[in-house]
């Protein structure tokens, strides 16, 4: 079991990470503006779910193969912030309603799940944290390695479903209340993808220079 002062301390890593707006926090904003709540909650469980496979790949060791081989790397950062820029290019250039929305068209809670999950699975942020920092919390002299992850893995999912959670609840309640107005769901629209394609941008230069660092 790590130490409870080692946990506090993963918890604070993990919820200042989190908490700055990036690739899974406007993915499902986006998906909570265009789609409403629920479906803006299963886009979340979907980022949880991602969360999960990273957890696994940060137990497994292979981050330190992207570490290694840097060129990897850079395969998910273009991925990851191209299907970001990709979405919000789709609500940039929609004259419709948010309900029309080519990434949002489709209200199937198994599409913002899986769009949720890939989104996660592409974020360079998580795997830089799954290479950088989270072996530093897994102790050998603490017991079971995966014991450890899956004890860390615990705080990810919770912290991740309480603030994008809480976010898409939150943005769902606002898109309610334009329901009627499709002239201010449009705009809305479009800023969203604005959002989503700065966010790209953003995430693409740091990765870059986090990298070259």
């Amino acid at each position: 079991m790590p130490d409870a002062a080692l946990v506090w301390l993963f918890f604070c890593f993990v919820f200042g990470i989190i908490i700055v707006p990036g690739m899974d926090m406007a993915f499902v904003l986006a998906n909570a503006l265009t789609s409403g709540r629920r479906l803006g909650l299963y886009a979340t469980a979907g980022v949880v779910a991602g969360g999960v496979v990273h957890v696994v790949v940060g137990a497994l060791g292979v981050g330190a193969v992207l570490k290694l081989f840097p060129s990897l790397f850079k395969l998910l950062l273009f991925a990851g912030a191209l299907y970001i820029a990709w979405i919000g290019l789709c609500l940039l250039r929609s004259g419709a309603s948010l309900g029309a929305i080519p990434a949002a068209r489709s209200r199937i809670p198994a599409v913002a799940f899986r769009q949720g999950m890939l989104t996660c699975l592409l974020n360079p942020k998580a795997y830089l944290f799954m290479f950088a920092v989270f072996p530093q919390f897994l102790k050998p002299e603490a017991g079971g390695i995966w014991l450890q992850a899956a004890i860390l893995g615990a705080i990810i999912a919770v912290t991740q479903f309480s603030v994008y959670g809480g976010l898409a609840v939150a943005a769902g309640g606002g898109r309610g209340a334009l329901a009627g107005h499709p002239r201010a769901e449009a705009a809305l629209g479009r800023a969203v993808g604005v959002l989503l394609i700065v966010v790209a941008a953003v995430t693409l230069v740091q990765g870059w220079r986090g990298l070259a660092g």
